[in-house]
C-alpha cells in the first residue's frame, strides 16, 4: 500500500539525509562523553560547539547565548520558570496570548496556581494580538512577556518586533516560542529584538528530543537543571550529543536553503489552497492571509465534523484536526475559539502544512482526495 501524502510538516518533519549522516557517528562509534578530558570526549565536545555555532549563526546570536534542552517544550519551561524564579521579588505577573503552545498555556497555568498572575491577552479573528492589548496588560508587577512568534495551527505570524520594543521601553524581558518559525521565516533575534527563544530540532528536519534555547547576554534566569554544570551551568546533564549534533546540521541547512525551501513551502501551500477553493464550496481560511507562514493552511469545511473528513482522507492525505468531534459535544481548539470562529466552520477545521519535500504532483493529487471526500460527506 503507498503511504499516504504527508501535510502535517507543522507536527513534525521526516529527518533530512544530512541531518542522519551527521548523527550517524555519534551513534556507531564516537560514544565519548564530551565533558571528558581524555581522548574519547574530544569528538563529542567538538560537535556539540560546532552545533552550537550552527544554531547560533541561524537565528543571528553568539554561540554563548545558546544552551541544548530536550526540545521546545523545555526550552519554553526554562524560559518562564528561569524569568519567574529569578524575578519574583520584582513581581508576580506574566503577560501573554490566548492561542499559545500548550507547552506556554499549561507553565503559565501553574504558575497562577502558585500565587502568580497571568494575563491572556486576546487576539482579533485573524490571530493577530494587537500591541495595545498588550500593553493595556503591563502592569508596575509584569516579569515577563511571552508571545508565539507564529502559531502552529493556522499560521499567523504576530508583530515581535513591535511587541520586543513595548517591553523594552517597560524594561520587561520578552520571549517568544519560534518552534514554528525557524527555517520558515527569518528569525534574526537582533532583529526580532527578543531577548529569549526557543526551536525545536524536530520541526525544521532535525530529530525529536532535542531543542535549544537562545538567552541574550546579560540576562540571568535561574537555573532550570540542577547538576554537574553542563552548558554554563545553566542546564545540567550529559549532552545529548547525536541528537544535538543533529539540530546543528538541521540549523546548517535551513540557512544555507532558506530562499529555496521557504518558496517551495509558499508555492505548494498556495498551490493547494487554490485547488481547494476551486473545487470545493462553502470553504474558508482561517488565520491572517498576509501575515503567515508560507507553508500553512487552516482550512474550515462548513457543516462537516474534521474527524470524519480524517477518516475518508486518511488512506491517502496525513493532515490534522482542528477541531474533535464527539457523540455529545465537539472540542474545537482553543486558537480557533480565540480567534471567535463559528461553530458551523470550526467543527470542520484541517489543518494542512507543507514542506521543504512536498511536491506539487502531491498538492494534485491531495486536492482530488479531498475534494471527493468532501463531496461524499455532504451527500
Amino acid at each position: 500500500m503507498p503511504t499516504p501524502i504527508y501535510l502535517d510538516y507543522n507536527g513534525t518533519t521526516p529527518h533530512d539525509p544530512e541531518v542522519i549522516d551527521a548523527m550517524r557517528p555519534f551513534l556507531e562509534k564516537e560514544f565519548g562523553n564530551p565533558s571528558s578530558s581524555h581522548w574519547y570526549g574530544i569528538a563529542p565536545k567538538r560537535a556539540v560547539e560546532t552545533a552550537r555555532r550552527q544554531v547560533a549563526a541561524l537565528i543571528n546570536c553568539s554561540p554563548e547565548e545558546i544552551i541544548f534542552t530536550s526540545g521546545g517544550t523545555e526550552s519554553n519551561n526554562h524560559a518562564i520558570k528561569g524569568i519567574v524564579g529569578a524575578g519574583r521579588r520584582d513581581g508576580n505577573h506574566i503577560v501573554t496570548t490566548q492561542i499559545e503552545h500548550p507547552a506556554i498555556l499549561e507553565v503559565c497555568r501553574y504558575l497562577d496556581r502558585k500565587g502568580f498572575q497571568t494575563t491572556y491577552v486576546p487576539v482579533d479573528a485573524t490571530g493577530v494580538v494587537r500591541v495595545e492589548e498588550i500593553e493595556k496588560a503591563i502592569t508596575p508587577d509584569t516579569i515577563l512577556i511571552t508571545v508565539m512568534h507564529a502559531n502552529n495551527e493556522v499560521g499567523t505570524v504576530q508583530p515581535i518586533e513591535e511587541i520586543a520594543a513595548l517591553a523594552k521601553a517597560h524594561q520587561i524581558p520578552f520571549h517568544t516560542d519560534a518552534a514554528q518559525s525557524v527555517g520558515k521565516i527569518p528569525t534574526d533575534v537582533n532583529a526580532l529584538g527578543v531577548d529569549m527563544l526557543s526551536l525545536a530540532g524536530h520541526k525544521l528536519y532535525g530529530p525529536k528530543g532535542v531543542g535549544a534555547l537562545y538567552i541574550k547576554t546579560g540576562l540571568t534566569p535561574s537555573v532550570f537543571c540542577h547538576g554537574a554544570g553542563q552548558e554554563g551551568g545553566r542546564r545540567a546533564g550529559t549532552e545529548n550529543v547525536m541528537e544535538i549534533a543533529g539540530l546543528g546540521q538541521a540549523c546548517e541547512i535551513a540557512r544555507r536553503d532558506f530562499e529555496q525551501n521557504s518558496s517551495n513551502m509558499k508555492v505548494t501551500r498556495n498551490q493547494l489552497e487554490k485547488g481547494l477553493y476551486d473545487a470545493i464550496q462553502d470553504i474558508r481560511t482561517n488565520g491572517s492571509v498576509t501575515h503567515r507562514l508560507p507553508n500553512t493552511l487552516s482550512v474550515s469545511f462548513r457543516g462537516l465534523e474534521a474527524n470524519r473528513i480524517l477518516e475518508e482522507i486518511g488512506l491517502d492525505v496525513a493532515a490534522s484536526a482542528g477541531a474533535a468531534c464527539h457523540s455529545d459535544h465537539v472540542a474545537i481548539s482553543h486558537v480557533l475559539t480565540a480567534m471567535g470562529v463559528p461553530e458551523v466552520w470550526a467543527k470542520g477545521t484541517l489543518r494542512f502544512t507543507t514542506g521543504r519535500m512536498t511536491t506539487g504532483q502531491e498538492i494534485d493529487s491531495a486536492i482530488d482526495v479531498i475534494a471527493k471526500a468532501v463531496a461524499l460527506l455532504r451527500q
